[in-house]
């Protein structure tokens, strides 16, 4: 029951994200944003926010307890109540948050390719937003058991680009029918694949749908003055992480 009751909130934000949104000069209480946000742990269960457009936000009311993690992306139902302040580009009211599926990039190799998989989904929408890449996609599940999903460096890949660093979205049914369409949302960790000698990288991403191969050129960049510069993105409808 609680999961479909998640399903249904994050489902019924999706919808009404393009209808809502904070109102930055009013400050009232009665309007609120739903954004896509890193959590920065900050001591004794205290936390700030990072906004992929590089906005810093201080949760200075809650409407509930949040333990806070390194490393986790979240979506952001906040209330706005204040100008910068003391760093912060916005003191906010927290009205709700939810953890989205947060994974490392990992090495596909010949130890590890049964388990990896390679099953098709298709792909939504692939962006870089702050250090991580964000995947909107659905997939075909059954309700036998929660499936794999991964981005990974492919090292039995013979293709490779000098200048792009090549990953692949990767999928692993475990043989399970397909039933039913779900939709799913993941981001991915990209501080580990930065050059000491630029301030980005290119990154080729290869998702394998049912009908073909689906390829996103993307740039991630992480120079300050790039990731200040950046426009926010807007938030897919997605369901509950229970079933992958």
């Amino acid at each position: 029951m609680k999961k479909a009751l998640m399903t249904f909130i994050l489902v019924s934000a999706g919808i009404i994200l393009g209808l809502v949104s904070c109102d930055d000069n009013s400050h009232s209480l009665g309007s609120f944003g739903i954004d896509i946000a890193t959590v920065i742990p900050e001591g004794e269960n205290a936390y700030s926010l990072l906004l992929d457009n590089g906005k810093r936000l201080w949760p200075a009311a809650s409407s509930f307890r949040y333990n806070p993690t390194y490393n986790q992306r979240v979506f952001l139902n906040y209330t706005v109540l204040s100008e910068a302040q003391n760093a912060y580009d916005h003191y906010i009211k927290v009205n709700d948050i939810w953890n989205i599926l947060t994974k490392d990039v990992i090495e596909l190799n010949a130890e590890n390719a049964d388990s990896i998989g390679n099953d098709p989904v298709r792909s939504n929408a692939v962006w870089v937003g702050g250090d991580y890449l964000n995947v909107s996609f659905m997939f075909n599940y059954g309700g036998v058991r929660p499936h794999a999903i991964n981005l990974v460096r492919n090292s039995l890949s013979s293709l490779s680009s000098d200048d792009t660093i090549d990953l692949e979205f990767r999928h692993n049914a475990y043989q399970s029918d397909r039933t039913k369409l779900f939709e799913g949302f993941v981001c991915y960790d990209l501080k580990p694949l930065r050059s000491s000698n630029a301030d980005s990288v290119k990154l080729s991403v290869k998702v394998k749908e049912w009908d073909k191969d689906v390829t996103y050129d993307l740039v991630y960049r992480y120079d300050e003055i790039s990731l200040n510069a950046r426009t926010e993105m807007p938030i897919p409808v997605i369901s509950s992480d229970e079933y992958y």
